[in-house]
This record gives structure tokens, sequence and C-alpha cells, in this order.
């Protein structure tokens, strides 16, 4: 059984640790257990109580209130608001505990849900870019394993995928040509995706390219396609720091505008250029493409 550290559950819940020791300490919720050479640690059961308590917090029920019931009263409440597929607090605890348990069929029934009663762009902007946002920070910081985020990143990938075969292209009188494509280093295409599905939604034409694509590939692509514009979507932590001189390697091969997305855009200084557009959020991408 995996053991995690206090810090390791701060990541996993998105509540920090002196909140959690206050827990403890007032309402003896969750103490943590200890090692032979007496370290604290949680196990998966303390992770799952502890996500209970959580997505009850956030919803009205007051700690004290939470630390008068037994774990099947706090069972029965939470599977109470797992069934409200609008409530994103829930199911992105609900999303974190399906990773960590690989459970397949559940992550799928969370994603079904909450597209079928928000859709999809209203699913992505409020639970499936800050889940991936979450989980791939505690990757980079070990709390989670590499195949976990994995795991997670190719379900939503296929579920992606699924809703763009169910769009039918609206008739449009000005189509336009994308050309869309993750530069070198760059692997994550959940971003990318979705901006095909929005601009297929728009009525317009994409070249879908995919992750990691040599630059000298790309200059030869918007040779023999002609698009009007090209796309990225940056997201990797380790990009972070040279994201402005990727932007301008990137422009070096593509002579169209650039249209550039990722949380990285909202989290870093992006210099101005000709040609460039950030699109720092899900409703400036929606915004700028209803608008071409």
């Amino acid at each position: 059984m995996k053991k995690y550290s206090i810090s390791d559950i701060e990541g996993l819940i998105g509540i920090k640790a002196h909140t959690i020791r206050a827990w403890e300490i007032r309402y003896n919720l969750v103490p943590p257990k200890r090692t032979p050479t007496n370290i604290r640690y949680y196990d998966e059961e303390d992770l799952k109580m502890l996500l209970n308590i959580v997505a009850l917090n956030e919803n009205g029920y007051k700690i004290s209130r939470i630390a008068k019931l037994n774990a099947h009263q706090i069972a029965n409440l939470v599977q109470q608001l797992n069934s409200d597929w609008g409530n994103e607090t829930v199911q992105l605890l609900n999303l974190s505990n399906a990773t960590l348990n690989y459970d397949e069929s559940e992550f799928s029934k969370i994603l079904t849900g909450c597209i079928t009663e928000m859709g999809l762009v209203k699913t992505m902007d409020l639970v499936l870019f800050p889940f991936m946002k979450r989980i791939g920070m505690l990757w980079q910081t070990g709390t989670i394993d590499p195949s976990q985020e994995h795991f997670a990143a190719n379900l939503i990938r296929d579920k992606i995928i699924v809703e763009i075969d169910k769009l039918e292209r609206p008739r449009k009188k000005k189509i336009l040509r994308f050309v869309l494509f993750l530069p070198e280093a760059e692997l994550h295409e959940t971003g990318l995706l979705f901006t095909r599905y929005l601009l297929k939604k728009c009525g317009h034409e994409t070249l879908y390219l995919g992750a990691d694509i040599p630059y000298h590939d790309i200059k030869k692509v918007i040779a023999a396609y002609q698009p009007d514009y090209a796309f990225i979507v940056l997201t990797s932590l380790n990009l972070g720091k040279d994201i402005n001189r990727i932007i301008g390697k990137v422009m070096d091969y593509v002579e169209v505008p650039l249209l550039v997305a990722g949380s990285l855009i909202s989290e870093f200084d992006i210099l101005v250029k000709d040609r460039l557009t950030p699109l720092k959020n899900v409703c400036d991408m929606v915004e700028f493409l209803e608008e071409l």
C-alpha cells in the first residue's frame, strides 16, 4: 500500500497542510499513521477519507459537523454529491480519486456525466484543464506516478476524439484552414485536441499534426498546406522559462499568423509580436475562433 506524506496529501486534495493538521488536532479527523521510526504518513484509505471530507466541506458542510459523522455517513453524503455532474469541485476530486486507483470505468463515467450535463467546452474549462494542471504538478513533484498521469491524459484524449467525431461541421461562408501542432519537446495533446474540436464546431478546416513536431517539418507543411493560421498549445512546466524562445523559433518557421494557447500563456509574460495572438484561457479561445 502506498504511503503519502502530508505534502503529498496537500497536493492531491488541494488543502493546505496546516489546515489538515488543524482538523487532526481539533477534531481528530484522519490522524496520520507512523512508521517504526516515528515518521508520519497517510495510506490510501486516509486519502480517500480526506477527499470525501473536502468534497463535503466545499459544498457547505462545516468541519465540526463532518467530525460527528462516521465513515459510512460521510460516504453516503458524498455519494449524493457525486451525481451532481455540474459540481466541478466534486467532479475534480472524483477524477483525482479515479486516477489514483486506475479506475477506468469510474473515470469514464465522470467524463460522460460532466459532458452530458455541461457540454465539452464548459467541462474542459471548469473541470478538465484544472484537473490536468494539478495532475501535471503532482507528477513533476513525484506525488503521483507517471503512469497515473498518462492514464488520465489518454482517457481524456479518447473522450475528446469521440466528441470531435460526433460533430457535424456547420455550413460557413468563410472557411479558414488551420494547422495544429505541438513544437519539439511539447507532448501534451489535450489542449490541441480541444482546439480541433472548437475549430470543427466553428466550421473551419484543420490539419492535425500532433505532438513533438520538428521545426523543419513544420516549414514544409506550411508550404504544402497553405493554412490561414498555425495553432500551438504550450503546457509543459519544464518549457516555462523558455516559452518566448520557443514561440520565436516557431515563428521563424511559420510565416502565417500564429495562435498560442495553453496554461503557460496565462502564467508567463508573452512578448508582443506581429502575427502572434496569445489566447490565455478557454473564453479567449472560444471568442476569437467564433469571430473569425
